[in-house]
């Protein structure tokens, strides 16, 4: 018998030098190098110059430490938003930024002055801040390089930073602007307070952790009331801050709440309200029964003492003629004033008699029942204690009333020295944030205790508490001096009006507030998802006054001049003018002492003005940036407004919010048209990620293990609008989904080797199964074009994914893999074939490159060397292809019910592949006009015959196999001999060698 021909030359193997081993982290680096030395951003640009354009403005992540796994999505999201539009030709510029003033920075600097043993205090302000601008620069240099590594493309070599000069003049010429049409007021009010960080915070500053408190109730002594009763009973009140009670000034109660007084055992008679009862007698009410009940409006006119008058008054050296004498129970110790330290026998570092007589007569104050509509019965007594100098609603109620604060909690949390109760040594030297001070044998319980007001204390009480978001200490409100934006106050506005605040003015015939511009803005903007919509809007509605000053030195300055006499700050054009240009020039340096009286110019006195030392909330910095990116022609590629603002879903209360009023105030309208929102990435047992738990994943590493192109697939597979998670085993199945879309390009290269125009075959000259590929491919186009325009992400590259790996691969590539190897070369159908490849790879190496950034570079490269780069090129025209859609998703179910019929035979061994399958399926299942033929080329099995059963059977073929196809045909005359087809191929190859 003659050896048999080996026919593997003969067959159109695929051919690429494309690796399947990707090797990204060795590769992307020089493929980053390559885009630098050529601007392909500068390329980009220029090639979408004049057409639409589409401005996503980047909001600035902070300059302090490495970037981390947030940042890394949010910038993905970002690229891919700016990849996509160019991709669609429009001209859509990226300009980076980042923030760089603020209490973060400035406090590591200040722990390296700490480590050295240093008082940053001591350390001239220019010279601290020219440290701080250091280290702000040190930290954009290294994020800079992080973020380029995922392959960002952007204006790298012109970000915008808030330090700049030209960006802190900016930032002043806005605020300038607030003061001009009298958005700017200085006032007293209780405010989040650091007493670590010693400054005010924004609700944007503040994160709420959950921790443990104590919680106190406390008796009132009631000395006047309209209900006779009352007179003698005890009002009893419960808070989780017992270092608020020494400032309290009157007690609140709900119109609408019961309330019942109620004889307790100790003789004593207690007020509180009847539906807390139960709770109450849980903690400590052992009632003998209810003596009477009245309704909370009824109580109005009714008086109490603070409970330690009588314990101050009654205990320590000395008398005070002057204070009123208490007849009330509590009052029998001996007559006398409690003064500072037990050892404070001379007035040397004690408060003077006459400041000091002044505070007690603060205690003797009656306390009056007030109305208040926040009381509720949730939990507590149904009364609560109202200390003007630590709560909003305290504040607003007691002031009212003409009560006002007493300003005796220092920056630093601790009671001041000149106060009458605390000054000792054990209260003084403790913050009211730590829990000893509040504890129930801290000083305050203690004293109270003792002056038998304390009913009952315990360390018990779980709850949320706000926490500075970066010292990471508890929080207070504090009533300080500071500078606000009114909500509420109507804008005398010099500037013209956007459509949404017309519409607001004339429905209302007047100037509109900020609240209600930025509430109209909120409606107006596209939200995505749109649950951001009732998200910042709930905050905006409810928001108090906006916070402007900060009590700290690394920052934009308020620049404002204050009339000494008057208390109004100085409007002046040539001022302002003279303010901003001085910022232009120096930076914040420029807002000094010595430069006061240059600044105020000849019509103002230096010395008749107060200049102010606040700096501004940074949020108002980089509420700004619209102005100092957008509007300054630094970058005229840009334009006002942007079409989209991209971040985290907490920016809800930062960025988005303060960017929002501050345009509001200035423009009367929101600087977006679009706001994108994002999660938080956590550990893949969806826990939040915490170095102390060792949970958290480094984007640096990952690149380092997987690649750039890893992360940026998983970042736009995961729902990025919900929470999301990350992890190794993430990871890896993100690095397998990566290898198939690898593999797909690598066919395809493979495939189309040698493939020239000549070979290309029009749309009408195509087998149906070709069409039905191209009509496909329609379909997905017109999939990701809603995707882009929707910002899903998610549904654009699971679309990628499964067209590739289902349609493709799994289905075309697998049944035309026998037309592309044994076919001849001019075959009419091979020729369709890589005519609809070469359509697929222009298509897909452009839908994929906005995900795969550093990959479709490869792949295009791969097969054009000298085509320049694949990010300059355009969405692709994608050919009209008519095609039975719905015939030809019949025809693939049926084509897998046949694979699953075949599965048992592979299995047992009775046939290797589905070639050696002879297969009968019911003639009612096939659409007409397939041949039994084209049935054996969809399923790739050997003879395909019709039946009239209900089932599919298969059974091993009796024909033999082609020795160059491998499909067992009756044409074959013995295994290994040529099927017709091959017969010819081979045989014109044999002539043309």
């Amino acid at each position: 018998m003659p050896e048999q021909r080996d026919y593997r030359p003969t067959v159109f193997l695929p051919k690429t030098d494309f690796p399947m081993k990707a090797g990204l982290p060795q590769k992307e680096p020089g493929i980053l190098a390559r885009w630098e030395s050529e601007r392909i951003y500068e390329q980009v640009r220029a090639a979408r110059k004049g057409r639409e354009t589409f401005v996503l403005h980047d909001g600035p992540p902070y300059a302090n430490g490495d970037m981390h796994i947030g940042h890394a999505l949010n910038h993905v999201l970002k690229d891919m938003v700016v990849r996509t539009q160019t991709l669609l030709g429009k001209d859509a510029p990226y300009v980076p930024g980042w923030d760089c003033h603020g209490l973060p920075i400035e406090w590591k600097v200040e722990e390296q002055y700490r480590k050295k043993k240093l008082d940053k205090d001591q350390v001239p302000a220019k010279e601290f801040r020219a440290e701080c601008r250091a280290y702000a620069q040190q930290w954009v240099d290294v994020q800079r390089e992080q973020l380029k590594r995922l392959g960002i493309n952007g204006d790298w070599d012109n970000p915008y930073l808030t330090m700049q000069f030209d960006s802190e003049a900016t930032i002043v010429a806005e605020l300038l602007k607030f003061a001009t049409s009298g958005q700017l007021y200085r006032g007293a009010k209780p405010v989040m307070w650091s007493p670590v960080e010693k400054t005010a915070l924004a609700e944007a500053e503040v994160e709420y952790e959950d921790i443990v408190s104590t919680q106190i109730d406390v008796a009132f002594e009631i000395v006047a009331s309209p209900i006779p009763e009352l007179v003698g009973a005890h009002a009893v009140i419960w808070t989780t801050t017992p270092w608020t009670i020494p400032v309290n000034q009157a007690l609140a109660y709900g119109p609408d709440v019961l309330y019942g007084l109620y004889k307790h055992e100790d003789g004593r008679s207690y007020l509180l309200a009847a539906e807390l009862r139960d709770q109450v007698s849980q903690r400590w009410l052992k009632d003998e029964g209810e003596i009477a009940t009245w309704y909370g409006r009824e109580l109005a006119g009714t008086v109490a003492r603070h409970p330690i008058y009588n314990y101050l008054r009654h205990s320590g050296e000395g008398r005070n003629p002057s204070l009123p004498s208490s007849d009330g129970p509590g009052g029998a110790m001996d007559p006398g004033l409690r003064r500072g330290d037990e050892g404070c026998g001379s007035d040397e570092g004690c408060p003077g008699d006459e400041e000091w007589e002044r505070a007690l007569q603060f205690y003797a104050a009656p306390r009056p029942f007030l109305p208040g509509p926040f009381v509720t019965t949730d939990s507590g007594t149904g009364l609560v204690h109202m200390a003007p100098d630590h709560g909003e609603d305290d504040f607003e109620l007691c002031r009212a009333n003409g009560l006002l604060p007493q300003f005796v909690v220092e920056a630093d949390g601790r009671y001041r020295d000149n106060w009458p109760w605390l000054p000792r040594t054990d209260a003084r030297s403790l913050s009211v944030i730590n829990p000893k001070f509040n504890a129930p044998d801290g000083p305050v319980c203690s004293d109270l205790r003792e002056a038998g007001a304390l009913l009952s204390a315990s360390t018990d009480y779980r709850h949320s508490y706000p926490h500075s978001w970066r010292s990471k200490a508890k929080v207070i409100f504090r009533c300080t001096p500071q500078w606000f934006v009114p909500m509420d106050r109507p804008i005398d506005r010099q500037i013209p009006l956007c459509d949404a605040e017309e519409a607001i003015r004339s429905e209302q015939g007047q100037n509109h507030t900020l609240r209600q511009i930025a509430m109209a803005e909120i409606d107006r903007v596209r939200f995505v998802p749109e649950k951001g919509r009732n998200r910042i809007g709930s905050m905006v509605e409810g928001r108090p006054d906006w916070v402007l000053s900060r009590q700290r030195a690394w920052g934009v300055p308020i620049t404002l001049f204050v009339d000494r006499e008057s208390g109004h700050y100085l409007v002046d054009p040539e001022v302002n003018t003279r303010i901003v240009e001085a910022v232009r020039k120096e930076g914040v340096d420029a807002w000094s002492d010595e430069n006061a009286q240059a600044l105020l110019g000849d019509k103002y006195k230096a010395e008749a003005y107060e200049r102010v030392v606040d700096i501004l909330d940074v949020w108002f910095d980089s509420g700004s940036t619209h102005a100092f990116v957008l509007e300054s022609g630094r970058w005229p590629d840009l334009k006002w407004p942007a079409d989209l603002y991209l971040e985290g879903s907490d920016q809800h209360r930062g960025w988005f919010q303060s960017s929002l009023l501050e345009s509001c105030a200035t423009r009367g309208r929101a600087p977006y048209d679009a706001v994108l929102t994002h999660g938080f990435t956590m550990a893949s047992d969806g826990k939040k990620m915490s170095k102390s738990l060792g949970n958290t994943v480094d984007p640096i590493k990952v690149m380092e293990q997987y690649g750039a192109d890893i992360i940026r697939l998983w970042a736009l597979t995961v729902d990025f609008t919900e929470d999301h998670r990350i992890g190794d085993e993430i990871l890896k199945g993100v690095a397998d989904q990566y290898r198939k879309l690898r593999n797909t390009f690598r066919y395809l290269l493979g495939a189309l080797d040698g493939f020239d125009e000549a070979e290309r075959l029009g749309v009408d000259e195509m087998p149906e199964l070709e069409r039905y590929v191209l009509a496909l491919l329609g379909q997905f186009d017109a999939t990701l074009r809603t995707a882009v325009a929707d910002f899903d992400f998610n549904t654009y590259v699971r679309a990628l994914t499964e067209f590739c790996n289902e349609d493709l691969s799994a289905f075309f590539f697998d049944i035309r893999k026998d037309s592309l190897y044994c076919d001849a070369p001019d075959d009419a159908g091979r020729r369709a074939y890589r005519t609809v490849l070469d359509t697929l790879f222009h298509a897909l190496v452009r839908y994929a490159a906005p995900v795969l950034v550093f990959t479709t570079e490869e792949v295009w490269a791969s097969r054009y060397p000298d085509g320049g780069s694949v990010h300059v090129l355009e969405w692709p025209e994608v050919p009209g292809a008519q095609a039975d859609v719905a015939l030809w998703d019949q025809l693939r179910a049926l084509r897998e019910k046949v694979t699953e019929a075949i599965e048992p035979l592979r299995r047992e061994k009775i046939v290797r592949s589905s070639l050696e399958a002879e297969v009968t399926v019911p003639a009612s299942l096939v659409p007409e006009g397939f041949s039994d033929a084209d049935l054996a080329e969809l399923f790739i099995s050997g003879a395909v015959t019709r039946g009239d059963g209900p089932e599919i059977e298969v059974c091993k073929s009796g024909d033999d196999k082609c020795g160059r196809c491998w499909r067992l045909l009756p044409e074959v005359t013995e295994d290994g001999a040529l099927c017709d087809r091959c017969s010819t191929v081979v045989a014109e190859m044999d002539a043309l060698a």
